[in-house]
């Protein structure tokens, strides 16, 4: 069985490719035509239409697994088609493709379709309000996913990170080393998620996939959310990663670190208040449940401990 993933090099692209492998063929694309160890795979820049087609042929895939994204959410505010083209518009073509030919299409959402006011997790049918581009163009990927008839599990995340790429927990640990002082934002609550534990359940929600029948799998097909349990703001994700970090002996002292209000730290783009999704759907259907993000902090901490022993740079 060929499996295609898109976007092979990303946080949860790269954690993904140990997973597929133990399912099928695997066939890796990204941007560049490289893997970050140099090594070739196919080449595909979803801004190229023609690109992605020819890439789609090339894999003769039965499941496409969609790891590419336009993320940069600020950004998004000054080039909305491009964001759109990325995250909507390729989608409507992967999918296209895939009912074409039978194939599954595993796409990755975000929090970001939410509008962040609510008091309780999100639920997958709950009513969608983008606050920027950015959360706009990835809805109209969903749905242009869902319109075209391809058989597909979508799988809506928040607050990714890994011991690799750029993110909240990397960029923590460099400005501690740098500033005696950190100011983090306290009124955004979700719950911090490891990119590997992401990849790692996609390739259980597949291994259940594969053993259903066409029935099952109809009834299977739809959108899940998949984050890590319970909740925290940035500031107390900011002060378990420095508690963390130093116990794990990546930083030698932690900084002051201040609670703020988003008011306080504008940025381009509005950010949800609270991102908390409810995995329950996931759990029913897939029997997936995830630990609590402590658990997962600590598993990132403890692979950058053992890769700086190692002398290696994520």
């Amino acid at each position: 069985m060929n499996i295609l993933l898109l976007g092979a090099n990303g946080q949860v692209g790269h954690a993904l490719r140990e997973p597929l492998a133990a399912l099928g063929r695997l066939t890796c694309a990204t941007r560049m035509g490289r893997l970050e160890d140099g090594s070739d795979c196919l080449q595909v820049d979803l801004a190229d239409a023609a690109a992605l087609a020819r890439v789609l042929d090339a894999s003769e895939a039965r499941i496409i697994v969609n790891a590419a994204a336009y993320t940069a959410v600020d950004r998004a505010e000054d080039e909305p088609a491009l964001a759109d083209r990325i995250n909507h518009l390729a989608l409507a073509e992967i999918g296209t493709w895939a009912a074409g030919h039978d194939a599954l299409v595993v796409h990755y959402s975000t929090d970001y379709v939410f509008d962040g006011r609510s008091d309780r997790p999100w639920h997958e049918n709950d009513e969608t309000a983008p606050l920027g581009v950015y959360g706009r163009s990835k809805l109209a990927g969903e749905q242009a996913l869902r319109d075209s008839g391809a058989q597909h599990l979508i799988l809506r995340t928040a607050w990714v990170y890994a011991a690799r790429g750029q993110n909240f927990l990397r960029t923590m640990l460099r400005l501690a080393a740098e500033r005696e002082e950190l100011r983090v934002v306290d009124d955004q609550i979700g719950a911090p998620t490891p990119a590997s534990w992401i990849a790692r359940t996609t390739g259980s929600v597949l291994q259940r996939w594969l053993a259903m029948d066409r029935r099952e799998r109809e009834t299977a097909c739809g959108t899940y959310h998949l984050t890590a349990s319970q909740r925290c703001s940035w500031f107390g994700f900011a002060s378990a990663i420095m508690r963390e970090a130093q116990r794990a002996g990546l930083l030698a002292r932690i900084p002051e670190l201040t609670p703020i209000a988003s008011i306080d730290y504008p940025t381009r783009a509005q950010r949800p208040a609270f991102s908390v999704l409810d995995n329950t759907r996931l759990a029913l259907v897939f029997g997936q449940h995830l630990p609590p993000w402590e658990s997962g902090l600590r598993e990132v901490i403890g692979e950058l401990a053992a890769l700086q022993d190692r002398g290696v740079t994520a």
